[in-house]
């Protein structure tokens, strides 16, 4: 891991358990723990959480956690998932494997997996392969708008080794993102660029998400604060799709003096500006179900 990303890692580590520490989990929603999804041991292992007393199948929303695609685990989006789950939503919350060790596309390849274990769960977990949502932030929001541009267009599922399940997306929530990953790719490969890309030509077609998006893209939440440092990556995306003919909504949370209504604030549960959010991004899901 280079240095960068290594402060990168040891920076976020200390806040999100300086943020969590005081957060209890939500009440009324169940758990399943530590469910294994691929080969690669608790790299692939993933929690359910559901509404207690939960009858029949749900919505589905599945989180994909953000962290630079170097940090980041289920545990630190734990109680997020939990809160998501208690509006009526069957919530999976998911490790996947990170750089440097593992690079482009392999986070894309265990979202698959993923899913591809969501179509094969027991029905006691309550999760609805025909009404499934992706939901992320930084990282995770590029990742979940990539793999529906895969799981949208044939033509660009097919540059991948892995193909997608039968499932049905319905909408997406992309939360403080990063979308054109093909300019990300061009800037000079240092720090978490290198660790993730590697030695990758940045000519590669799979690079390419935004080109691949069209009308059958799900419809889309964005969603940015105004100490955002991604913050003006939200509209361009926003106006990508729309003139795609996508429906997609976008906005920007709290005021510049709000200091702490910035990069993935909606996971910060006691903020009046997360509840806002994610209740804005579930009404806007339902929209859809």
């Amino acid at each position: 891991m280079t240095s960068q990303a290594l402060g990168f890692w040891f920076y976020a580590s200390i806040s999100d358990f300086l943020r969590d520490r005081k957060i209890p989990l939500p009440e009324g929603v169940a758990q399943k723990r530590d469910l294994s999804y691929g080969p690669h041991g608790r790299a692939n292992h993933l929690d359910v959480y559901f509404p207690e007393g939960t009858a029949g199948r749900l919505p589905t929303i599945v989180s994909v956690h953000g962290g630079g695609y170097v940090y980041g685990n289920k545990e630190i989006y734990r109680r997020y998932c939990m809160d998501l789950a208690r509006r009526g939503f069957a919530v999976v919350n998911f490790n996947y494997r990170l750089a440097p060790r593992w690079r482009f596309p392999t986070p894309l390849e265990d979202l698959n997996r993923v899913l591809t274990w969501l179509t094969e769960a027991d029905a006691d977990l309550h999760l609805d392969p025909e009404r499934v949502i992706l939901v992320g932030d930084s990282a995770g929001a590029q990742l979940a708008s990539q793999y529906a541009a895969i799981w949208e267009n044939p033509e660009y599922a097919a540059l991948f080794s892995f193909r997608a399940p039968r499932v049905t997306l319905r909408a997406l929530g992309l939360n403080c993102g990063m979308y054109d990953l093909a300019q990300r790719a061009k800037e000079p490969r240092e720090g978490i660029q290198l660790d993730y890309f590697g030695d990758l030509d940045e000519s590669d077609p799979r690079l390419r998400e935004l080109d691949a998006i069209g009308g059958g893209y799900p419809p889309a939440y964005l969603a940015t604060a105004c100490n955002d440092f991604l913050r003006e990556a939200a509209e361009p995306m926003y106006r990508l799709l729309r003139e795609k003919g996508v429906d997609a909504a976008w906005k920007c949370y709290g005021r510049e003096e709000d200091k702490q209504v910035a990069h993935v604030f909606h996971v910060n549960l006691p903020l009046p500006e997360a509840k806002a959010c994610n209740d804005d991004e579930c009404a806007f899901f339902r929209k859809y179900l």
